[in-house]
């Protein structure tokens, strides 16, 4: 049987205020869906990793699954074997220091192994589509959530 293939478009957006949103686009046999959150303490690297962990998650069988995003933590983390490194070293970065986000690193993880996934890297507002839509969609919910007190 043969793995339906999905594209998938990610993003994040955080603010001074820790206020974050994410957003994923699927592309499936011509068919698209829009899913997007926000968190009122979060960070930008958090909503880059959370907009990838529910777009996998939202797919109900085993994919071939291409994630476009503008997040080079994230790209890179998967195609130069960060995440090998960090668990052979017990969840610690080359320096040391406890990796950060390793709850959503695990959910990821996870989640990948259910389909066969490819990263790429796209330059974030340079004009690509998808990913222009999905950085709005991400702002849009980010910007939705009330501003903390001062």
């Amino acid at each position: 049987m043969t793995r339906p293939y999905v594209e998938v478009y990610t993003d994040g957006s955080a603010d001074r205020f820790g206020r974050g949103g994410w957003a994923a686009l699927l592309r499936y046999e011509g068919r698209e869906k829009l899913l997007s959150g926000g968190e009122a303490a979060t960070t930008n690297n958090r909503m880059e990793l959370r907009a990838a962990l529910e777009a996998l998650r939202a797919l109900k069988r085993p994919c071939v699954v291409v994630v476009y995003t503008d997040s080079q933590y994230l790209q890179k983390a998967f195609a130069e074997g960060w995440l090998e490194r960090w668990q052979r070293n017990g969840w610690r970065t080359r320096a040391g220091a406890p990796v950060k986000n390793q709850d959503l690193w695990r959910a990821l993880l996870e989640e990948i192994r259910r389909h066969e996934v490819r990263w790429r890297w796209v330059e974030g507002h340079a004009g690509h589509p998808e990913n222009e839509r999905v950085d709005r969609e991400a702002q849009r919910r980010r910007r939705s959530l009330p501003r903390p007190e001062t």
